[in-house]
């Protein structure tokens, strides 16, 4: 999966790799070099005391190792560019994908998980291209050329390479055989510390309710020890590595200095030679272990992109249909024929061979015990999730045959939680239609009688909104989720349970004005309190996921048991029951 990953994203930055390589070669060559102009520096300027060559060489060294610095500058620009490019276009291309998931793939997937894959791991792939780039062109230049220079220099000393370079080889693939279940476990480790401190910052005020500070913090302590013991146990078989590496270096130069040094005696090896000689054995074992270190990023690297991988892979469960159809005059009525949706892995159906037909200008409402299955069928409408049997039309046309666009300008949905972006209270009220208005803001507000607090602010329509609205209370949230449906001015309105956490005043209220407002829109609500839908035109009553019922408030107390029992559990006053 990782080099599937790498050739699909950097293949637009083919013309950086280009220059990478280019400059490290030309890195790579002038470092080569340069041990040689020593050694002719020390034979032929030193040992004859010829100061003129001594300082014409001196002046190669000098122009080599400039252009050395100037290639590394240039190679290491392109390279940390093209790792961000990648990185940037990997977390791009995740976004894209988990942004068109329905609730279905974020399910499978955990929101822990998809922020994990979004930042961790393409953080991790994205390191592996920089070190590729600054590490992978000059390391088998440097490894092939040291040997051959070497060589050269002096064939006697040629043993220490051939004993120095496999000793290494085998110390390095000892450790990165072991290193990728660890890299895998540690990942897994990182996504529970993520979704428990999720769950805690998120639930921060249910904990400190019921005076659970302890015992979170425990479960936190808990995750986080398992992350810090895998850290440490990956760290130690890396830090490992630099040992043996270091052992090998320093015994294969003294082997060097002590075999060479005789060989100088013996007049077989000149001292610049033996010295370029140990310059060439110390960057030959440094290119092995640049390798080395390039080869303990890789298994980290490979997991995570096995992880960004397995979400490129997953295809949205509701995708946009090859021919979209657009009705010819749309007009917002909902039938539901025989839907039926099951769970993945679930053994039975949420919602059961489920049918009725919303019609415009009427109020259709859906009541049942919990887990009946109201706020699956509510999503059905949208497409948040497809049906697994049966049908959904809108305008008489299957939902999965209409083009997205067409579907969701004529859909407004407000659920229980409305969640609010950070931001203000008119980038709020205009995320469904950025061209509104501020009067068309203030007569959403007013309908859906939060215009009373908004106006008490001291921003008024720019009073700032945190991230899902918690400077707000639950009331609050709910009649702006209201009026950000009012300003979109859909043909269908999706209410799911969102008047539950108004007062019986503020629900009368609002029900007043709504009832004005969408008098030509079709109406669907998931309501618990039958006070709040006793007026509907069609009440459908739903029980462990089929309807068993369907008319209107008189008509059910009488023919649906269910309904009748729901009814008596609320205990409303007998001018409602009638």
């Amino acid at each position: 999966m990782l080099v599937r990953l790498l050739r699909r994203f950097l293949r637009p930055s083919a013309g950086l790799l280009a220059a990478v390589v280019v400059f490290q070669a030309i890195q790579a060559v002038a470092s080569l070099y340069l041990p040689s102009l020593n050694a002719d520096i020390i034979d032929d300027g030193v040992a004859d005391g010829d100061i003129g060559e001594i300082l014409r060489l001196g002046g190669w060294m000098l122009g080599v190792t400039v252009v050395q610095i100037a290639a590394a500058i240039a190679a290491a620009y392109y390279g940390a560019r093209t790792a961000m490019l990648l990185g940037r276009d990997v977390r791009l291309a995740l976004f894209r994908r988990v942004g068109a998931f329905s609730s279905r793939e974020v399910a499978v997937f955990g929101a822990p998980s998809l922020i994990t894959r979004t930042t961790n791991d393409v953080q991790q792939v994205q390191m592996l291209v920089l070190m590729a780039c600054t590490m992978l062109v000059p390391t088998p230049i440097l490894a092939v050329g040291g040997v051959v220079f070497a060589v050269r220099e002096d064939p006697g000393l040629a043993w220490v390479i051939a004993v120095a370079v496999p000793v290494m080889l085998v110390a390095v693939l000892l450790v990165t055989s072991r290193m990728g279940p660890h890299f895998q476990l540690l990942q897994a480790r990182i996504d529970t510390v993520n979704r428990v401190l999720r769950e805690q910052l998120t639930g921060i005020r249910v904990i400190r309710a019921f005076v659970r500070e302890p015992q979170e913090s425990a479960r936190f302590a808990r995750a986080n020890a398992e992350v810090t013991e895998s850290a440490m146990r990956t760290g130690r078989l890396f830090a490992s590595i630099f040992p043996a590496v270091t052992l090998v270096l320093n015994v294969s130069s003294v082997a060097v200095v002590w075999f060479g040094a005789s060989r100088v005696q013996d007049g077989e090896l000149e001292v610049g030679s033996l010295i370029a000689f140990l310059s060439y054995l110390v960057q030959i074992l440094t290119a092995v272990m640049l390798a080395s270190l390039l080869a303990l990023m890789l298994p980290r690297a490979a997991v995570s992109a096995g992880r960004i991988g397995e979400v490129l892979s997953t295809e949205p469960s509701v995708v946009p249909p090859a021919d979209p159809v657009s009705p010819a005059a749309p007009t917002g009525t909902v039938e539901l024929r025989g839907a039926t949706f099951t769970y993945p892995g679930a053994e039975r159906p949420v919602l059961r061979d489920v049918g009725f037909t919303a019609r415009p200008g009427r109020t259709t409402a859906v009541v049942g015990s919990t887990g009946a299955g109201k706020t699956t069928l509510i999503t059905l409408v949208p497409r948040l999730v497809d049906v697994t049997a049966g049908a959904v039309l809108v305008d008489g046309v299957d939902v999965r045959d209409l083009a997205p666009s067409h579907l969701w300008n004529r859909v407004g949905l407000v659920e229980q939680k409305a969640f609010l972006f950070s931001g203000t209270i008119a980038t709020n009220l205009r995320y469904g239609r950025p061209a509104a208005s501020d009067d068309d803001l203030w007569a959403a507000l007013e309908i859906a009688q939060a215009a009373d607090f908004v106006r008490a602010l001291p921003e008024r329509l720019d009073a700032p909104v945190t991230q899902g609205g918690t400077n707000l209370s639950g009331g609050q949230r709910q009649r702006l989720g209201i009026a950000r449906a009012l300003v979109a001015r859909p043909q269908v309105y999706l209410f799911d349970d969102a008047f539950s956490a108004l007062d019986t005043a503020t629900d009368a209220r609002l029900r007043a004005a709504l009832a004005r407002e969408v008098a030509e829109a079709t109406v669907i609500v998931v309501a618990q309190r039958v006070a709040t839908i006793v007026d509907a035109d069609l009440i459908v009553v739903l029980e462990d996921g089929a309807v068993v019922g369907q008319g209107t408030h008189a008509e059910l107390l009488g023919s649906c048991p269910e309904y009748a029992e729901i009814v008596a559990s609320q205990a409303l006053p007998e001018e409602q029951l009638a």
